[in-house]
């Protein structure tokens, strides 16, 4: 138990997904503009992460892995392709649940929903757990840590940009910059957690 929270915390602090691995920074700057709709897509991006995950890893470990068919049949050439159309069926279906359970999101949402298929931290994290030989309840815990972790990160950093609204910044460094800036100014931050847990 405590190997699987030392994981958590890894994936949500120490190794995140945007500020360590720079996985996911189209969405991480577009949908970061308002609060309300980081949070949106925070959630969509959870289930989406840790479905999707799970849907890979089975796969990769009943059919895709060498050996797991036929002795003499090698088809792990084929993981990336697999992976992503699951990861593109997972999205559809969110994408069809929340246009149907909260419309008000998925307006706000826009293009970025359907965009969560070539998010690329949704496949690097599923290419993560099956390079490094995760078993079924440390693949569950570090999918869910890494979008627990992007979801923190894109509200933290929505929070700011909504304050920097209203700051007094040089005209030059207004919109783009200023946030490359602060998620820069994140990314040294969240480098202080790096002592607590190595794994």
């Amino acid at each position: 138990m405590g190997d699987l929270l030392a994981l958590g915390i890894f994936a949500i602090l120490v190794q995140n997904i945007i500020l360590a691995q720079f996985l996911g920074i189209c969405p991480f700057l577009g949908v970061s503009k308002k609060s309300k709709s980081a949070i949106g897509m925070g959630v969509a991006v959870v289930f989406v992460m840790v479905l999707s995950s799970t849907i890979t890893y089975g796969l990769y470990e009943l059919i895709l892995k060498e050996d797991a068919l036929l002795v003499s049949l090698d088809i792990s050439f084929m993981v990336n392709i697999v992976f992503i159309l699951v990861i593109s069926s997972v999205v559809q279906f969110v994408e069809m649940a929340i246009k149907k359970i909260a419309p008000a999101i998925y307006k706000m949402l826009g293009i970025f929903l359907p965009l969560i298929t070539t998010n690329c931290a949704i496949l690097g994290v599923a290419l993560i757990n099956v390079r490094a030989g995760y078993e079924v309840d440390e693949m569950i815990v570090f999918s869910l840590a890494s979008a627990i972790g992007f979801t923190l990160v894109i509200y933290i950093f929505s929070t700011i940009r909504e304050r920097l609204n209203y700051a007094n910044v040089p005209e030059n460094f207004k919109g783009a910059p200023i946030a490359l800036i602060t998620a820069g100014l994140m990314a040294i931050a969240f480098m202080g957690f790096q002592g607590i847990i190595t794994l």
